[in-house]
């Protein structure tokens, strides 16, 4: 069951932007990430929720989506998300966050997964403009943003080339392949 989950949680970049995703969905996700593990249970992680289509406007150009894919700019209009958890990092709290945010990014993700949700976990962001624009206090420090919607692409995994290429890609009827090292190739030692 797990497995199956994990396969089926694949970044997904292409919405259908109709598809609202309501606050309750949004909390639900984030009391995932609440409930994770957290390096000496310092719990620093602040959320900022967005399934409003105002707020979604102001973060959408703040991220650059999709960097393999060079002639893509992200979505159009009618495929944006319609929800965005924004993860911030408490400087009160901690002074490093080491891979937490990575660890409660992924829970709210197998959350989504789990609830027909497609989801994307973003690290390039213009960070300075998401600040200003969501006057986010320099107490927090923006970490990564999970853009969230119903999907409305088709994303499969694929074995990596030969030439070990892992660059995702998108094929002729606009399916998404992300390839994977195989497994004897990712284990150093057994």
């Amino acid at each position: 069951m797990l497995a199956e989950l994990i396969k089926k949680n694949r970044s997904c970049r292409r919405f259908d932007e109709d598809f609202k995703v309501d606050l309750a969905m949004l909390r639900s996700l984030v009391d995932l990430a609440r409930l994770s593990a957290s390096g000496a249970n310092l719990q620093p992680f602040k959320y900022i929720l967005s399934c409003e289509p105002e707020k979604n406007a102001v973060i959408f150009p703040t991220i650059a989506w999709a960097g393999y894919l060079t002639d893509w700019d992200g979505p159009c209009e009618g495929e944006k998300p319609s929800a965005y958890i924004i993860i911030l990092g408490d400087k009160e709290i901690a002074h490093s966050f080491g891979c937490d945010h990575g660890i409660a990014a992924q829970s709210i993700l197998l959350g989504a997964a789990e609830k027909e949700l497609g989801g994307c976990m973003i690290g390039s962001i213009d960070r300075k403009k998401l600040r200003s624009s969501l006057d986010i206090s320099e107490r927090y420090e923006i970490l990564l943003a999970i853009a969230l919607g119903k999907p409305a692409e088709k994303v499969v995994i694929d074995e990596a080339a030969p030439n070990g290429d892992i660059k995702y890609w998108r094929d002729g009827e606009n399916i998404h392949h992300v390839p994977k090292r195989a497994l004897d190739e990712v284990i150093l030692q057994r």
